[in-house]
């Protein structure tokens, strides 16, 4: 474990509520196919999507809903949810920040996010790992999930 490994799911579905004047009312979904994860390594994602870690066959998604949202102030925004994978729901707290919003030429509404959080995999049921020779372990149990959000508002201000 000498390395940060970088991948990306392609096929998700995913609704976010933005109320920039009620942020508690704000609110969040994404499932995502888990069979699309993309390492850039064909074969740790087929690893990956196999029985030793999301089992895609019994499991095919995992599925955020959020609980609550809070302003932290600034651009800063908590969300907590339910991270739900291979059957197993845990909490999760996921940091946004604010990026801003633009209306588009067609007269949308569009505001960026980032989003970020820490999970440990083992509490979802994902515990496969290989002893190194050199000592440790070759995955990590940390893994850092991160979130790209373009919203766009599902009818023009004009």
């Amino acid at each position: 474990m000498v390395t940060t490994v970088r991948g990306a799911f392609g096929d998700y579905d995913s609704a976010l509520y933005f109320d920039g004047a009620r942020p508690e009312a704000s609110r969040a979904e994404i499932t995502i196919r888990v069979a699309s994860v993309d390492t850039g390594v064909e074969q740790r994602d087929a690893h990956l999507v196999g029985r030793d870690f999301f089992d895609a066959s019994r499991y095919p998604e995992m599925v955020f809903r959020s609980t609550s949202a809070v302003h932290e102030g600034g651009e800063t925004f908590r969300m907590a949810g339910d991270l739900t994978i291979r059957d197993v729901t845990r909490p999760v707290e996921l940091q946004l920040d604010y990026l801003g919003s633009v209306v588009d030429p067609f007269g949308y509404e569009r505001a960026g996010f980032d989003g970020t959080t820490t999970i440990d995999r083992t509490a979802w049921g994902l515990v496969y790992n290989q002893r190194l020779e050199a000592g440790g372990t070759m995955v990590s149990e940390k893994v850092r999930l991160q979130f790209d959000i373009s919203a766009i508002r599902t009818t023009p201000l004009a």
